[in-house]
């Protein structure tokens, strides 16, 4: 509340007490308001109404006055009897005298009158103004309930910070428990999925591998617990792929031996599917794991299972693994040896050249089995056969000239893809995947055509 509504509030308790009624006939009402008004000595009487009783209040001077009978007066009005009249008289008191003078004067024609409506107005402003404090106050005492001071918060961030683990401190605490013999299966497996969420940062890979990480997950490979195996493969892939200081520990420390180990087994459907993603996340754009891949089996590892796949939901996943090593091969084998400036790249060529995947593909029948992925009624298995087929073409095009298996489908396919191409135009809808499928066979169809039909 402002100073001007304190100092208004005062006054007007000061006036209201000033008005405390007492009847001459026994005490009145203490709710009874008397508002009185006096001009050049006449005295005005104002009845002002109680819940039961009307008054006729009288506003005394500092002149003795005769009180009539029913009449009431100010509370703090000096009353007397006359004995030489037998009538009481009235007059205010001292304190009443000495506040009208220092606020009014002391003259009587100085005195000014109140009218009730404007004092109503006064009270309700008044009381809104408490209102508006009181809500004030109010919504301090809420902000105060949900802000907490600066110095606990800061005391409470600073017991936090010392809970909170790095994640190198989440991955020691993980291989703790994955190391420990009370571990059950299915704790394991929350470690496990833990870990593979970890480690797709390049940074928390490496330090998985320093802290003997990768010893763990081999040992999960090699469990009799598909699901341990499943996940084993999927953190060991996530943390090779696009990781060359990962990969080279991965292949010095045994892993590609075990997961081609694992391929060859009779395994369920969803390792085989992890395993393969981690053998292709560790060979991509690494000739040296290429190579142990290739001195170890790995392409008949692939092929064997190429043909037990009769369900066709592993051979893309095959298919893809030897487009991009031939991929590779064939892009780095066209680079400008003049243009390298960079050892590693030097040496990494140096490995891609020393890679030899013919003689592989050869023995173990790659060119009659890759053709056999367009009989899918997958689109996506349709296109990576042809993406594989087209980079193998200068190895196998005599045995597709003479696989007329291979023609047929391929014949097959063109008209059916141009009938979707046209149909998709006729409809006003997208046809650019469609028109790349229908490309990439015409580009086969046109390599193998004999080379007297040029």
């Amino acid at each position: 509340m402002s100073t001007h509504h304190f100092c208004f509030f005062l006054s007007l308790l000061l006036y209201l007490h000033g008005y405390y009624l007492t009847g001459t006939r026994g005490q009145k009402s203490d709710g009874a308001l008397m508002l009185l008004n006096s001009e050049e000595g006449e005295e005005e009487d104002v009845t002002v109404k109680d819940e039961d009783e009307d008054f006729e209040v009288v506003q005394p001077n500092d002149k003795w006055q005769t009180l009539r009978p029913g009449q009431a007066v100010p509370a703090g009005s000096h009353v007397r009897l006359n004995l030489q009249t037998g009538e009481k008289e009235v007059r205010l008191g001292e304190e009443q005298m000495k506040y009208w003078s220092q606020e009014h004067g002391k003259d009587e024609d100085s005195k000014s009158s109140l009218n009730p409506d404007v004092l109503k107005k006064a009270m309700k402003k008044i009381k809104e103004d408490l209102n508006l404090a009181s809500r004030a106050s109010d919504h301090q005492d809420s902000a105060a309930s949900r802000y907490r001071p600066l110095e606990e918060l800061k005391k409470d961030m600073a017991e936090l910070d010392l809970l909170v683990e790095t994640d190198l401190q989440i991955m020691r605490r993980l291989l703790d428990q994955l190391s420990s013999s009370s571990a059950s299966p299915e704790q394991r497996l929350k470690i496990l999925e833990e870990l593979e969420y970890l480690v797709h940062q390049v940074d928390n890979a490496q330090a998985l591998c320093s802290m003997g990480g990768l010893g763990f997950l081999l040992q999960a490979l090699n469990s009799s617990d598909a699901r341990l195996q499943e996940n084993a493969a999927l953190v060991l892939g996530s943390a090779v792929a696009s990781n060359p200081a990962v990969q080279v520990k991965a292949v010095e420390g045994g892993a590609l031996q075990t997961l081609l180990t694992a391929l060859a087994t009779v395994q369920p459907f969803t390792v085989r599917k992890k395993v393969l993603f981690a053998v292709a996340a560790l060979l991509r754009h690494f000739p040296y794991a290429q190579q142990h891949f290739l001195s170890h089996g790995g392409l008949q590892v692939l092929s064997q299972l190429f043909k037990e796949d009769r369900g066709g939901r592993l051979r893309p996943r095959i298919v893809t693994i030897l487009h991009d090593m031939i991929s590779e091969k064939e892009l780095m084998s066209q680079a400008d040896l003049g243009s390298v400036q960079d050892l590693s790249q030097e040496q990494r060529l140096h490995q891609y050249s020393q890679l030899s995947l013919q003689g592989d593909m050869l023995d173990n029948g790659w060119c009659r089995l890759v053709p056999e992925l367009l009989q899918s009624e997958e689109h996506d298995h349709r296109e990576k056969a042809l993406q594989a087929l087209l980079v193998m073409a200068p190895l196998c095009l005599d045995q597709y000239r003479s696989d007329g298996s291979l023609l047929g489908s391929l014949q097959t396919l063109k008209l059916q893809y141009a009938d979707v191409i046209q149909s998709k135009v006729a409809l006003g809808e997208d046809n650019s995947y469609f028109t790349e499928i229908l490309e990439l066979i015409d580009s086969l169809q046109v390599q193998m055509k004999p080379a007297d039909v040029f």
